[in-house]
């Protein structure tokens, strides 16, 4: 983590983390809606390339530059794990699964912290070690009990639920090592936006030979696709990305990952309620009990890490313009 960065003010704290607790939520809906009428890997495609080729207009109007090249490699690095890895197969998962189960899986991210960071696993305790299995049972039960019967987008997928599950899983470790490989930067002097250019950049060209290989160009019909999916794109591409993406990883360089992770708390609730609105997504009651499982072996393996964090106080001094996540 980069120590050189002075500290940030606590209302763009607050910023960030509604975004990434709120929109971070709706995006798993925006990515059903966005795969009515575009494949999944076209649809990331799209996303990162409209994304970084609005950074790099950003960059080229306010000067920023680059990052060095030790950077850029772990940037690019980063964001193909986290962006063609991570998101890239969620996005393939909600074939198979609707937005609200995707967002519960992905509750395991701050367990998926625990067991990929090699310096977290000298502190285990018998709560991390019950945290680990209750989370990993709930998940089990929830996906024993979904069904995508009644869901108003389930047209999209076969129901296989198990693979979808599955999938997520992977995409959630592709995400912590993405991230965790992102902390490795070395004066990290340049604009966030540079960093998110970089990695939309390496992800977009990541995805092309996917999209290929798929063969995803030869089923996407412009004409057919209709305005839900375009709206869906356009929300991923300005929420998703410009908004809640930036400031997570704004986050990740100015807050410890348990404290960032949290997200995963409230980032399933806001999916099941968003696609219980908007698409009829549905929601039984040992799918509840399944959820609250998971949140609590989250809780579980959180609290002691949280409990021993001692966040300095927001200086009063001006917050420098280069450590901006919006900059």
């Amino acid at each position: 983590m980069n120590t050189s960065i002075s500290r940030p003010s606590r209302l763009l704290l607050i910023l960030a983390f509604t975004a990434v607790y709120i929109i971070c939520g709706t995006t798993y809906l925006a990515m059903r809606f966005g795969m009515l009428g575009i494949p999944p890997f076209m649809l990331c495609l799209f996303r990162y390339a409209l994304v970084a080729v609005i950074l790099l207009a950003w960059m080229g109007v306010k000067g920023l530059s680059f990052p060095s090249a030790k950077n850029t490699k772990i940037l690019s690095a980063s964001g193909l794990l986290m962006l063609v890895g991570g998101t890239g197969l969620v996005v393939t998962a909600e074939q198979y699964i609707n937005s609200g189960a995707t967002a519960t899986v992905i509750a395991t991210e701050p367990l998926m912290f625990l067991i990929l960071d090699r310096t977290s696993r000298k502190s285990y305790s018998f709560a991390t070690v019950a945290g680990i299995v209750l989370g990993f049972a709930g998940i089990f039960l929830f996906s024993k009990f979904t069904s995508n019967h009644g869901d108003a987008l389930s047209g999209a997928g076969s129901g296989d639920v198990w693979k979808g599950t599955l999938m997520v899983l992977v995409s959630a470790a592709f995400w912590v090592l993405g991230a965790l490989r992102s902390r490795r930067q070395t004066n990290a002097d340049h604009s966030p936006v540079a960093s998110a250019a970089v990695q939309h950049i390496v992800a977009a060209l990541g995805c092309l030979p996917i999209v290929l290989a798929r063969g995803e160009f030869a089923t996407f019909h412009l004409a057919q696709v209709p305005a839900a999916a375009w709206l869906g794109l356009a929300y991923l591409v300005i929420m998703g990305s410009l908004v809640a993406f930036m400031a997570y990883m704004w986050l990740m360089k100015v807050q410890p990952p348990a404290i960032v992770s949290t997200h995963t708390y409230v980032n399933p609730i806001v999916a099941v309620i968003a696609g219980w609105i908007l698409a009829g997504e549905t929601i039984n009651a040992p799918q509840v009990l399944a959820l609250a499982m998971v949140l609590i072996g989250v809780l579980l393996v959180q609290s002691p890490r949280l409990q021993r964090i001692r966040l300095p106080r927001p200086r009063r001094t001006p917050y420098r313009p280069h450590s901006q996540p919006w900059s």
